[in-house]
């Protein structure tokens, strides 16, 4: 299960890398998406995926789900949306302002 995982969160990291090297902001942006995505199956695979056992140690049990990779993706989550939110408007008003999303126009390159 654990290859299963870590061949899609290498898709995802190629598909956010393709993302983040293209001229739209907007595709930039789902890129960066892309890339938390894949961060955050590698942090769920490095806890290693166990099933049916509880995620705390309690009395009796013997094997547990280390809860930690779990935190840190739930906190990973909270923040990468809100880094979302914020590019999403910034990348709102930055086609506002200049009329375009395209990353040459913005840096003051070509005018195709």
């Amino acid at each position: 299960m654990e290859i299963l995982i870590l061949i899609l969160s290498g898709v995802l990291f190629a598909t956010a890398i393709y993302n983040l090297l293209q001229k739209q902001l907007l595709r930039i942006i789902i890129g960066t998406i892309l890339l938390s995505h894949g961060a955050h199956l590698i942090i769920l695979t490095m806890g290693k995926l166990k099933t049916g056992q509880p995620p705390v140690l309690m009395d009796g049990v013997t094997e547990y789900t280390d809860p930690l990779p779990q935190a840190l993706i739930l906190t990973s989550i909270v923040i990468s949306f809100g880094i979302t939110g914020l590019l999403l408007v910034l990348a709102y008003r930055t086609t506002q302002e200049n009329n375009t999303d395209n990353m040459e126009q913005l840096r003051g390159g070509s005018h195709d």
